[in-house]
């Protein structure tokens, strides 16, 4: 273990640990705009440098491994007059015009601004803005509010590996971008989203974003209903309806979603959706309780099998139900009913 001070407050952690992690382990709050944590650290945005007791230049704390006898100091008035002028850079050519922005409430770089008291910029707009693109059935790109952050980057090519997006050109032309300068609908782009997931400012929004702000809506883990692997997510409730999704860190998903995940809830507030189990009785559908439902399924099963034996009835299972639950159906078919007549719309 390693022994080091932060900000006057001592604390222990295991070789390899970075002063971000050390400062997240003690509470102390540390501004990032390009980092994942489900990603490797590269310290681009220089926001979260702090002062290291003995080194001359102040220290990417995302990128930097703490070791013994470290002094650490993250809100020092030269950490913070470097923050200050970051934010300034970045306003520069950023679009500030937050009220019309879908990102209202949960921009991080307005957050910061406001936290550091960054009213506007001394310097000079050195770069023209690419169009809009709004070509994608889900999402908006918008390259006036891109801080260059490299989030998106970074998912779409080392998480979803899907290689869509890329920093053009250089110095001050740079710019996020699709290959030969196509729009998101004539790509390769698999409409996952997980770059509007990421993406820290307004540059890349969800089109059902501009229903709310992030201040009107609570937040429900839950499990993705469309596939057995479990992914988890955050879907974003507004009186009662539900209006967007964001990925969540679980065991099988690394703060990712697939399409289906991110974007297809819609069903969810659906009139047409049922709700409730039905029985046709008389010719004609109605609703009953599950436990009469199941009774009546039962019944069905054992009479078959008495009068036909079990080969003549087959058991037709899901993919959108977990591994373990397909696994079970296919041993009560199995060991209960008395028959291998077991499928699976998995390949539909």
């Amino acid at each position: 273990m390693l022994k080091l001070t932060i900000d006057g407050r001592p604390v222990e952690v295991s070789e390899g640990t970075t002063i971000l992690e050390a400062c997240q382990f003690l509470g102390i709050e540390i501004p990032t705009l390009c980092h994942l944590e489900q990603l490797k650290a590269e310290g681009s945005c220089r926001m979260c440098v702090v002062e290291v007791e003995g080194v001359k230049n102040l220290q990417v704390s995302c990128a930097t491994p703490c070791w013994d006898g470290m002094v650490v100091q993250t809100k020092s008035e030269r950490v913070v007059s470097f923050r200050r002028l970051i934010l300034e850079l970045l306003l520069a050519n950023h679009d500030t015009d937050c009220f019309n922005c879908p990102a209202t409430g949960r921009c991080k770089l307005y957050q910061y601004a406001m936290e550091y008291g960054v009213e506007g910029s001394r310097f000079v707009r050195f770069k023209e803005h690419h169009p809009k693109d709004e070509s994608s059935e889900f999402f908006n790109y918008d390259p006036s509010k891109c801080i260059l952050c490299r989030r998106c980057v970074r998912v779409c090519n080392d998480l979803q590996v899907n290689h869509t997006l890329s920093l053009k050109n250089r110095g001050p032309d740079t710019w996020v971008g699709l290959p030969f300068d196509k729009l998101f609908k004539d790509s390769n782009c698999v409409s996952c989203g997980n770059c509007v997931s990421v993406c820290p400012t307004g540059a890349l929004t969800a089109k059902a974003a501009k229903s709310f702000r992030i201040w009107e809506v609570t937040k429900t883990r839950t499990t993705c209903p469309y596939c057995g692997v479990g992914c988890q997510m955050d879907l974003l409730v507004k009186n009662g309806e539900v209006v967007g999704v964001e990925p969540a860190h679980g065991r099988a998903n690394p703060g990712i979603l697939c399409v289906k995940g991110k974007w297809a809830y819609h069903f969810i507030n659906h009139p047409d959706r049922l709700k409730t189990p039905l029985i046709r009785k008389d010719g004609q559908l109605q609703p009953v309780s599950w436990d009469e439902a199941l009774d009546y399924v039962v019944e069905g099963i054992k009479k078959i099998k008495e009068e036909s034996g079990p080969d003549a009835i087959a058991g037709f299972s899901s993919a959108r139900v977990t591994n373990e639950e397909n696994y079970l159906f296919m041993k009560m078919m199995r060991a209960v009913v008395g028959t291998n007549n077991v499928d699976h719309c998995a390949r539909l």
